[in-house]
Parts: C-alpha cells; structure tokens; sequence
C-alpha cells in the first residue's frame, strides 16, 4: 500500500461465479487498466449504465499504484479461467479479472456524509484472514481478542494504523510505495467511491492491462474503450 498519504487499497475476495464478465444487473463498474502485466501504475474510472443500456463514464480517472509485482489473475466473476500467471497469496500482485465488491469496514461509528452502503464498524474482535492454509482464508471473521488464534496480529482489520481505517471488500486503505499485492489511490479518491457506491446497483470491479481489455471488453460486457478516452469531472 501507499505510505506519506492516507491511500485506499483493493482486498479481494474469492467468488464462486461460473459466468465470465459483468453481470447484467450491475451498473456502477470500478474499472482499472494498467499498460502492462508488471506495471505497478495504472488508472481507475467509475462508471454507470442503465439497465440494458451503454456504460458512461462517471468520474476519474484516478492515478494508482497497483501490485509492486504487477498482475496476476484472479478468482472472481470473471478471470479465473484464463490461462497465465495466477495470483498466490503474497506474490505482490493486484488480482486481475471482473470482481464484486462487498461491504465497507471502517473504524468510524458512520460511513463518510453522503455514502449509503451496507457497512460494518470494525473493533479489536474483526480480523481478515490471509493464511492460505486455514479454513478461513479470505474471509472477514470474528474472534476473542483476549484470547487470539495463532497469527492473529497479522490478520487485524483494526489495527491503529491511519492505513486500515477503512475496508471494504475489495477497498482497503492504504498509503504511496508500490504494493504487496493491492491497488492504491489517494484518500479524497477512495471517499468519492464510497459515496458513489450503492448496494442496489449491484457495483463491481474490473482490472485488465490495457492488452487484454482490447481483447476481453466485449465479451465481458465492459465499457468500450472509446468510452474512457479523455477526463470528467470527479464524482459527486
């Protein structure tokens, strides 16, 4: 993640979807592209569609820092069966492919003025798991803070650090030097998503190289790429 500024950073979660590409019922997309598979840098865009209808872009893009590694395909809507490099647990690479966001985790009692979205307020008893050997790999889980798991330092969703004071499932902030296996933007950018997100629009998250987009957006009923040539103004 990103140090010298409070940053958000993407945590994934494995899916079990079959279908390949963005579900017909979503329409807010986080769309990332990154020019190459070991790119660390990249951009992210919003975008909404209506139903049935063509995505339009809804603000960005926004400068990131994906992986330190760069990309690696993901388990996810969409990705997991492409052949490549696949995503291991510690490799410094953001997972690639189509994904669906979850809910928002953060240490205030509230979500930033103007978010509406299913959200959790972390305490010392809300860890995340990230060892691959354990039955709860990947997943959001609560425990006795007295009396901690093994390994539970390293799964702490709370841990005082301005870096973790907000998640989400695929969002986590985080702060400015290439990261270990995440994407990172800056704080007003992650506070502009998480006001933009709302649960009844089903919201997901794509990231591609650029490469692969040119490939895989049709079939994967992303945007075209006609559709994010150029800049808009933030969202609101």
């Amino acid at each position: 993640m990103l140090r010298c500024l409070p940053m958000l950073s993407l945590i994934w979660l494995t899916s079990n979807a079959c279908a390949d590409g963005v579900p017909d019922d979503c329409t807010q997309l986080i769309l990332g592209i990154a020019p190459t598979w070991d790119s660390m840098r990249g951009e992210v865009r919003l975008f909404e569609r209506p139903h049935g209808g063509d995505w339009v872009v809804a603000a960005g893009p926004f400068p990131v820092l994906f992986g330190k590694n760069g990309l690696a395909w993901g388990t996810g809507l969409a990705g997991q069966n492409e052949p490549g490099l696949r995503k291991k647990e510690r490799d410094g690479r953001a997972p690639t492919g189509v994904f669906e966001i979850g809910q928002v985790f953060g240490y205030d009692a509230h979500l930033p003025t103007g978010a509406d979205y299913p959200y959790h307020q972390v305490t010392e008893a809300d860890v995340w798991s990230d060892d691959p050997r354990s039955p709860n790999y990947n997943r959001h889980i609560v425990i006795d803070p007295k009396n901690p798991p093994d390994n539970y330092t390293h799964e702490k969703m709370r841990s005082g650090d301005f870096a973790y004071h907000w998640l989400i499932e695929i969002l986590r902030r985080g702060v400015n030097r290439p990261t270990t296996g995440c994407t990172t933007m800056a704080q007003d950018n992650l506070v502009k998503i998480i006001t933009w997100l709302r649960a009844k629009r089903h919201p997901c998250y794509a990231l591609l190289p650029a490469a692969e987009y040119e490939k895989k957006w049709r079939a994967w009923n992303l945007p075209s790429p006609e559709a994010f040539r150029g800049t808009v103004s933030p969202a609101h």
